[in-house]
């Protein structure tokens, strides 16, 4: 049986879609031991599921924001922990 990971989910709100905001995650988590996923929500919003470590996921989640902080005007967080999900981190 898989151990538990520590799974962030985040929605970032604002001008957050056309801005390249996905493909900057992806980078991003290239620099993390994290794995997820990235899309775009009908809504406008953009939601982010990031695994891994939990100080490593909220360091992740961390440069995001510092780097996309002119677009994103509201981010919602919720955390758990389950079962790993993905392998590595793309754009869904």
């Amino acid at each position: 049986m898989a151990h538990p990971v520590f799974r962030l989910e985040a929605h970032f709100a604002g001008r957050v879609q056309g801005v390249g905001f996905r493909y900057s995650a992806r980078q991003i988590a290239q620099g993390f031991t994290v794995t997820g996923q990235v899309r775009n929500l009908p809504d406008g919003r953009v939601h982010l599921v990031a695994e891994g470590q939990e100080t490593e996921v909220r360091e992740f989640l961390r440069e995001i924001q510092a780097q996309m902080q002119q677009y994103i005007k509201e981010t919602t967080t919720e955390t758990l922990t389950g079962p790993a999900q993905f392998r590595d981190f793309h754009i869904g």
